[in-house]
């Protein structure tokens, strides 16, 4: 059986729980986690911005 993997990111207003949500609606479970932060460049300096967190989904087809 082959597994569907896809990234799923928790957009700006969302809580985790509703993209994990969102992701049982589409017949995913969860599989892994990873977080990398956004910056913005203020004075020519980075400042961050907010922290983006995907969300690894699978599916067995």
């Amino acid at each position: 059986m082959k597994k569907e993997t896809k990234w799923f990111e928790v957009e700006e207003n969302e809580t985790i729980g509703a993209c994990m949500d969102r992701m049982a609606e589409l017949g995913f479970q969860i599989a892994g986690r990873k977080e990398e932060p956004l910056f913005a460049e203020v004075d020519g300096q980075p400042v961050p911005v907010r922290q983006i967190i995907m969300l690894k989904g699978i599916k067995e087809n």
